[in-house]
């Protein structure tokens, strides 16, 4: 799967930016990603973001134990790797119908803290017990909300390209096509969102630091993000400022 999100919509963590080197494309600009990912991925479908980018998926090079799905519901779009354990506990808990999936597990749990749900965004991502790792985009209110599993079960990776643009992919060497040096793995237990940026939600009141990795050679190739043990974040509230607010825009 990938995924390209205008900087306007996906404000990149400050040090993936930092990172940024020539070697890096603009991935948006004249599909070049896109069609990168076409020519490895044959059978890929994209799906045009318009202004906000892009995402795309494939089915090729499937990995049974880690199945691929793409699922759209009211402007909502979503791709989902890997597989969650406790499926009947999350349809009962978001009054899902017995057909439903993983991805629209997802997609209900983004729309009930959307629309003002009652527990944090930490809390719903770790009700989710599997191995997994997600893109969703809301078209609606142009908001993003992407997470990986706590044990980084499923290969995930990001990175900015040239212009500052998130790029995220189960395939690296994607990422490393359109960001060069910009590129790390998703930290597993971690979630991102447009308005939020990047947070552990297994560790919810701790910062995460950006770690540099450095080849044999002594040059800068990536980096990783760990909790900071030492840091706690400011503790802040759901805001309430009316009941139809859109709570994406407030997280």
């Amino acid at each position: 799967m990938l995924a390209v999100f205008d900087k306007s919509v996906a404000k990149s963590p400050d040090a993936l930016l930092q990172t940024e080197s020539s070697s890096s494309v603009s991935a948006l600009k004249d599909g070049i990603l896109a069609a990168h990912f076409s020519s490895v991925h044959p059978d890929s479908v994209v799906i045009n973001l318009a202004s906000s980018g892009f995402m795309a998926y494939s089915s090729d090079i499937h990995n049974p134990l880690i199945p691929r799905m793409f699922g759209v519901v009211d402007d909502i779009f979503c791709l989902f790797e890997g597989h969650i354990e406790n499926v009947a506990h999350l349809k009962q808990q978001y009054g899902l119908n017995k057909t439903a999936n993983e991805v629209i597990i997802v997609i209900e749990a983004y729309r009930t803290l959307r629309d003002r749900g009652p527990y944090p965004a930490d809390q719903v991502v770790r009700d989710i017990q599997g191995k997994f790792a997600f893109i969703l985009f809301d078209g609606t209110s142009k908001a993003t909300f992407i997470a990986s599993d706590a044990d980084g079960s499923v290969p995930f990776f990001w990175g900015t390209d040239a212009e500052g643009h998130l790029v995220l992919s189960s395939d690296g060497e994607v990422v490393k096509q359109g960001c060069g040096k910009s590129f790390a793995s998703f930290p597993k237990g971690c979630l991102f969102t447009s308005s939020g940026g990047l947070r552990s939600y297994e560790h919810p009141i701790n910062e995460l630091k950006a770690v540099p990795k450095v080849d044999s050679s002594g040059e800068v190739c990536g980096l990783t993000f760990k909790v900071d043990e030492d840091s706690r974040k400011e503790k802040t509230g759901m805001p309430r400022v009316g009941s139809d607010a859109n709570w994406s825009q407030h997280y």
